[in-house]
């Protein structure tokens, strides 16, 4: 079962890009992330006539998540802890595998939380202890599941090509890599560096300065696993050609196969 996870950074602006990366990689489940448009607005026609089932958070002009699948869901939206968080942040499928059992899926959009010392900050943090939170709810079912998305965290300074230059922002403060470590603590595993420890794998280039074209990347889009979903992982990869279609989004997607 190939999961995949993509910060489109608008899907409307990206659908020939998204309906391509469908066709090409095939995953069995997409989480989407930044579709920046209501629900009502989402391509689902066109999604679902490349053979998709499509559940939607939307949110107009900012955040927005979305689950594509292949199989039927069962959806829960927003992240428990907040009852007042009006921004579509969060998505959570449980999807039939095909073979008798379920896989439960989240697509996360977590805050950037820039500035550091704001209330964007401070946002930022508070969304990281509900997930932590939810994540060591849904360990005590002891079932396979992915929380997969752009968590906006830089976890070590491996996953960034100058890392020096990210010590006052929000994506590399200690508290968001904290927040990333008590996922780990909990029994989290990072798919990608489960399987890939070397350097020189990011998931996102800004548009700025030729950050691509100088390969001044980094990693922030993440696919954790439960214990029962990390036995069964058998490949996790980085599309970074995706990073050099015609007017792309900044992040590219990262997939994974479980046996």
């Amino acid at each position: 079962m190939r999961i995949a996870t993509w910060n489109v950074n608008s899907v409307r602006q990206r659908l020939d890009h998204l309906l391509r990366y469908l066709r090409e990689a095939a995953p069995d489940v997409l989480c989407l992330q930044e579709i920046k448009c209501l629900d009502e607005a989402f391509p689902r026609a066109e999604i679902e006539a490349a053979g998709y089932n499509v559940e939607t958070h939307g949110q107009k002009t900012f955040n927005g998540v979305a689950i594509l699948s292949r199989r039927p869901m069962q959806i829960a939206r927003g992240l428990p802890g907040d009852e007042r968080d009006e921004q579509a942040r969060y998505i959570e499928a449980v999807i039939d595998d095909g073979a008798g059992g379920a896989l439960r899926v989240a697509s996360i959009y977590a805050p950037n939380g820039n500035p550091v010392g704001t209330e964007k900050f401070a946002y930022k943090l508070a969304f990281l202890e509900r997930l932590i939170a939810h994540a060591r709810e849904l360990l005590a079912l002891e079932e396979r599941f992915v929380l997969a998305g752009d968590y906006n965290i830089i976890p070590t300074p491996l996953d960034a090509k100058r890392p020096q230059d990210w010590t006052g922002d929000a994506l590399f403060q200690p508290e968001s890599v904290a927040a990333f470590r008590a996922l780990s603590n909990l029994g989290l595993v990072d798919a990608l560096r489960a399987l890939r420890p070397e350097a020189g794998l990011y998931t996102f280039w800004d548009y700025q300065a030729g950050a691509w074209q100088k390969d001044n990347g980094i990693r922030i889009d993440h696919l954790m696993l439960s214990p029962e979903a990390a036995d069964r992982l058998s490949d996790a990869a980085v599309d970074r050609h995706v990073r050099g279609w015609d007017k792309p989004s900044d992040h590219i997607p990262v997939r994974i196969d479980l046996a």
